[in-house]
């Protein structure tokens, strides 16, 4: 059993700067002479000059941050002609791509408020996400296709904090939220690197059981679940640190406590019922309930949001069908926290999860040298959205299913076998 040693005495400051470091240099792995580009809300510029420093200290050459602004989005939805809402920032996405196929890494600071836009229009909501969906396809194939290293931290925010710890009082919320930031972003041990290393090797060691298995389906049941996830042709089950197609080594998501995968997209079959609550684009989706066939969503409902969802899950062909499965334990920090994040970065740490939408070229064997067609083929799922949203619990059993139909426990209670 692992003992955790965190460091009792270190400032909000200190650990502040921690996670920049662990940003760059475990989150990134940025390497001397490249380019990064990052994006963020104005309130979390403490973190992106902290990361800025520690980047520039990698050996950087440029560090390019763009911005958001919570109150700027919702004067968009109050005052904005209505034909807006078809447009997005074509030009800026298309800068984005080149600069990622030109070597740059990419960071993004996640942190705003959960229900930005849950009082606006749905049309319009659904509108502005479908239109910056497809301006930000050519730079999201990259990232889904690990073409270069990225990775995703976080900044505690007043309107987040608020979602979080709503009786508390502003100053407190916000503290509190840092305190569990750190500790998941295990910025609060005595050496997070050395702690995000041996966390690394704990998440291999089961992405090679999981792999030596060669499951053909996992099946997840409990209540109001029983789903089948067949899993795509010469799959493979990533997690922790991983290799991207330009040779750098990068942990994309800070913090992380997910091994996954990527479904055949025609493959999925039976339903399931979402165990925490989804925020996309500033929406608040809960209690979600669907039903597959054939690797598609035939029904879907939701009590809050569900005019998003169904917008959502008509963006494409694709957006209907599964990009990821994860498996995540029950007894996880994020989920031993007994906080609900709000936060697709953080719930998703809590529980096992699916994605909607895009699959990973990653996870499929030899899939980062494959024509998207070739990547068709072996089932893997293509689509301008990638959608992570929580099915487990500690109420959850899950099975591993063989070629031969036989099947054993991963996980019993939301706990690995």
């Amino acid at each position: 059993m692992t003992i955790v040693q965190r460091d009792p005495f270190l400032t909000h400051d200190v650990k502040l700067d921690r996670l920049g470091e662990v940003a760059v240099r475990v989150g990134l792995g940025l390497e001397k002479g490249q380019e990064l580009v990052m994006t963020a809300s104005i309130d979390a510029l403490p973190l992106v000059r902290r990361i800025t420093e520690h980047a520039y200290k990698a050996g950087a050459s440029l560090v390019t941050t763009l911005f958001s602004d919570e109150e700027s989005t919702l004067m968009r939805f109050k005052h904005a002609p209505d034909g807006s809402f078809d447009v997005a920032s074509g030009w800026l996405y298309d800068g984005m791509a080149s600069a990622f196929r030109n070597g740059a890494a990419r960071l993004a600071i996640a942190g705003e408020n959960p229900s930005l836009l849950s009082g606006q229009d749905p049309d319009k909501v659904s509108r502005a996400n479908r239109a910056r969906s497809k301006a930000y396809q050519p730079a999201l194939e990259l990232i889904a296709g690990f073409d270069i290293n990225w990775t995703i931290a976080s900044y505690a925010t007043p309107s987040w904090a608020k979602a979080v710890f709503p009786n508390e009082p502003d100053s407190i919320g916000v503290a509190k939220l840092w305190d569990a930031i750190f500790a998941a972003s295990r910025v609060d041990r005595v050496d997070p690197i050395a702690a995000w290393a041996e966390h690394n090797k704990a998440l291999h060691a089961r992405t090679k059981l999981l792999n030596d298995k060669r499951y053909a389906a996992v099946r997840f049941i409990g209540p109001g679940t029983d789903l089948t996830v067949g899993l795509a042709d010469d799959h493979e089950w990533e997690g922790g640190a991983s290799t991207a197609k330009n040779g750098i080594v990068c942990n994309p998501n800070i913090p992380s406590e997910e091994v996954f995968t990527t479904p055949h997209k025609d493959r999925v079959s039976g339903h399931v019922t979402s165990t925490k609550p989804l925020s996309y684009q500033g929406t608040l989706i809960e209690d979600i309930a669907v039903r597959f066939e054939e690797g598609r969503i035939v029904e879907a409902t939701a009590r809050k949001g569900a005019d998003v969802l169904s917008k959502v899950l008509d963006t494409d062909e694709g957006s209907r069908r599964l990009g990821e499965v994860a498996l995540v334990p029950n007894s996880s920090p994020i989920s031993a926290s007994g906080l609900l994040f709000y936060n697709t970065l953080f719930d998703e740490n809590a529980a096992c999860h699916i994605a909607l939408g895009q699959a990973y070229a990653k996870c499929i064997r030899g899939g980062d040298k494959m024509s998207p067609e070739e990547l068709a083929a072996k089932g893997a799922n293509k689509s301008l959205i990638h959608i992570d949203w929580m099915i487990g619990s500690g109420h959850i059993d899950i099975d591993g299913i063989g070629f031969d139909g036989r099947s054993e426990p991963i996980m019993r209670m939301g706990e690995w076998v």
